[in-house]
């Protein structure tokens, strides 16, 4: 569950394009392509772009700590960048401030983010014989400059015709209401409800085949860390541009 409430941005970006893209989870290379296909579009199109990245930047794929260092980078030249933060991120930040356990947390993929930066899940269970020198190991081992930035998250960007979040909203509540939970968690009460959304909500969470565009909705979650493909969606003039790496 999220502990603190996120920081909710509102902006309006006027003309500027903007890129979105979806579930990252630890696959670096990916996302080093989709910059390179997104700065290789906006070459053809004016002034500063923005990117939003949809949040779950860690687990399952085998590169968690090289996203992370990747997003606190500059951004490529003329763009601006908001990541946004999923519920991976939340979870990782549970067990850090000691609101689950270390077995709780495996089942999210974190023996690859813990690999990432040089820790064996498998063995470190067998090195430190209590639960509470394990968790003091990893929490003191993981880089504090990636844990602030994880930290650091907006759960939101709600523009004027657009709402870019990582799960989706509850259609039952006004985007003022929302719960942060719902924010990175909402599955079914968010797809199945008849209540017509306010907006286009762009988001990913729930992994699909290909990008699932629908009349109120575009999710962009392709599974990236099994299926190789990382989606993008450009958002410029009233029309959607998608392609993936």
């Amino acid at each position: 569950m999220a502990s603190t409430a996120r920081t909710r941005l509102h902006i309006d970006p006027g003309d500027m394009p903007i890129y979105a893209i979806g579930d990252i989870h630890g696959r670096h290379d990916l996302l080093e392509r989709a910059e390179q296909a997104i700065v290789e579009d906006a070459s053809k199109l004016p002034g500063r772009k923005l990117i939003v990245t949809l949040g779950d930047y860690i687990d399952r794929g085998p590169s968690s700590a090289q996203v992370i260092s990747h997003l606190l980078a500059p951004p490529p030249q003329n763009f601006d960048r908001i990541c946004l933060t999923g519920n991976h991120e939340i979870v990782m930040l549970d067990y850090i401030d000691g609101r689950i356990s270390f077995n709780d947390w495996l089942p999210m993929g974190s023996d690859e983010l813990l690999r990432s930066y040089g820790l064996d899940a498998d063995q470190l269970p067998l090195i430190f014989p209590t639960a509470a020198k394990l968790d003091a190991f990893i929490r003191q081992s993981l880089p504090k400059p990636h844990i602030d930035f994880l930290r650091s998250l907006p759960i939101l960007v709600d523009t004027p015709d657009i709402l870019f979040v990582h799960a989706g909203i509850e259609p039952s509540l006004p985007l003022e209401e929302q719960n942060d939970d719902d924010l990175v968690f909402i599955r079914h009460r968010f797809f199945e409800s008849p209540v017509p959304l306010p907006k286009l909500v762009v988001h990913g969470h729930t992994p699909v085949e290909k990008p699932d565009v629908q009349p109120a909705r575009l999710n962009l979650d392709t599974g990236a860390f099994r299926s190789g493909r990382l989606t993008v969606a450009r958002f410029w003039q009233g029309r959607v541009h998608l392609f993936s790496t």
